[in-house]
């Protein structure tokens, strides 16, 4: 039996295997099992995990293996997660924390950039990416969350080929605007000469065998001539379904179906050539298995069944030997939706050039400012330096007497003689009043000084 990780995963993508399989006739190792496709979804890792934990019960295992596919996207599946065992919803739980908490950081790292480029927030498009859980309860993992993660998968695998080949009919208008915009800039016999070169590898491209109708007898026959190696008188849609039923669980899905039209694509593209453009061949390959579902899967389970594939190969198509066109035999675009496209390219460059003129300006505002604050500096520095220096020649000047400090002597050089002061004019005194002048050694109290009091006289005894 094949992993149930790898028929919960496909059954997901709206794959449910219809045929029951016995465990104990399976051959096939465990490391030779198919490994799960990716889905491409943002959420791909979430989904994986919990399929695997989800795996390891066996109660679980045994209600998968009965359900249909009704049962799993109508959500019957979902309330079998009540009676798991706690140790898988104790997983579950924290699966469901560490997705919660990786889309809480992918929301604040887009809300923060979408606020520096100053465009609005898509607060519709943030919540969306939660579509999968159920935020109300971000703590454990109930039936609520398998619920939602089933039907956000098969909601958004039933859209991701549409998307796809929108995504591809973009990149086909901006090769042919590039190309035109890069003709226009030649001159006029430049102009016709890469003109010519590139019609000249259209011819080159178009020339190839016939490709078959994916899935028609002509096509299979081919298969199992050059792939199988087997004598194409003797084709058996049977054993055919068989041999490509490759991981033996009675159906064939998209990727052993895209399996079958590798030797179609080996007719039209070729990665050597510089005229075979690979995304194209992809596109190629997604059309094709688009054909052989819409006309052999009945159930639109996007599975095919033993059944319907052999109801297939009784109708009428099968036996026809018409060529398959292909996609540069297609007109992916019209000149229309080119012309808008091109007009889409006009509105984004020049958004691009607004903003660009914004951030010269920014980046030239800053500009002047550092000038501004590099001339303040040097204004502050040389201002600070002034006051050092005025500091410095306070500190060596000599500090004048009566200036309230201590009077520095400054010795005379020896040679030069002390000459004694001036007599001040006001000074001198006339002869005829020396006459009348008391003696010498009594001396006037001073006006200013204070007069003394008398003091008593002490009688000895």
């Amino acid at each position: 039996m094949m992993k149930l990780s790898w028929l919960l995963l496909t059954t997901l993508l709206g794959l449910v295997a219809s045929v029951p399989i016995d465990r104990s006739k399976e051959k096939k190792t465990k490391e030779a099992s198919p490994e799960p496709p990716d889905t491409g979804l943002y959420y791909h890792r979430y989904l994986q995990e919990v399929i695997n934990v989800l795996e390891t019960d066996s109660h679980f295992r045994e209600k998968l293996q009965a359900a249909n596919a009704e049962d799993i996207k109508s959500g019957k599946l979902s309330k079998e997660l009540d009676f798991v065992s706690h140790h898988v919803r104790t997983k579950l739980d924290e699966l469901k924390r560490q997705e919660v908490s990786r889309l809480r950081m992918l929301i604040k790292a887009k809300m923060d950039a979408t606020m520096e480029q100053n465009v609005q927030i898509d607060h519709l498009g943030l919540l969306k990416q939660f579509e999968h859980l159920d935020p109300q309860n971000q703590h454990t993992f109930e039936a609520r969350d398998l619920e939602l993660l089933i039907q956000a998968a098969t909601k958004d695998l039933e859209n991701y080929d549409a998307a796809h080949h929108e995504e591809f009919k973009r990149y086909e208008m901006l090769k042919e605007h590039e190309r035109r915009e890069y003709l226009r800039s030649l001159d006029e016999e430049k102009r016709r000469e890469e003109e010519a070169r590139f019609q000249e590898l259209r011819r080159r491209h178009r020339e190839h065998p016939k490709v078959n109708v994916p899935g028609s007898r002509d096509q299979l026959k081919e298969v199992w001539e050059e792939t199988d190696g087997l004598d194409p008188n003797e084709f058996n849609p049977k054993t055919f379904f068989k041999l490509h039923d490759t991981n033996s669980d009675g159906v064939l899905d998209e990727q052993e179906l895209e399996a079958l039209f590798t030797k179609e694509l080996e007719k039209v593209y070729d990665p050597r050539n510089e005229e075979d453009d690979m995304l194209e061949m992809e596109e190629e390959r997604l059309r094709m298995r688009e054909h052989v579902m819409k006309n052999v899967d009945m159930n639109k389970d996007r599975l095919v069944t033993l059944e319907e594939f052999l109801k297939s190969t009784e109708k009428k198509e099968f036996n026809e030997a018409g060529g398959w066109e292909t996609v540069d035999e297609t007109q992916v675009y019209s000149e229309a939706e080119l012309k808008r496209f091109e007009a889409e390219l006009a509105a984004q460059e020049a958004e691009l050039s607004r903003r660009a003129e914004q951030l010269r300006r920014q980046h030239q505002d800053l500009a002047e400012r550092q000038v501004q604050l590099d001339a303040q500096k040097k204004e502050y520095q040389h201002a600070v330096l002034q006051m050092e220096q005025r500091k410095n020649q306070q500190a060596e000047a000599p500090v004048p007497a009566g200036a309230g400090g201590e009077l520095k002597f400054q010795p005379q050089p020896p040679h030069v003689a002390q000459a004694d002061p001036p007599v001040p004019a006001q000074s001198a005194v006339p002869v005829d009043t020396l006459a009348h002048a008391p003696e010498q050694n009594q001396v006037e109290p001073a006006q200013n000084q204070p007069q003394q009091p008398p003091q008593p006289e002490v009688q000895m005894q």
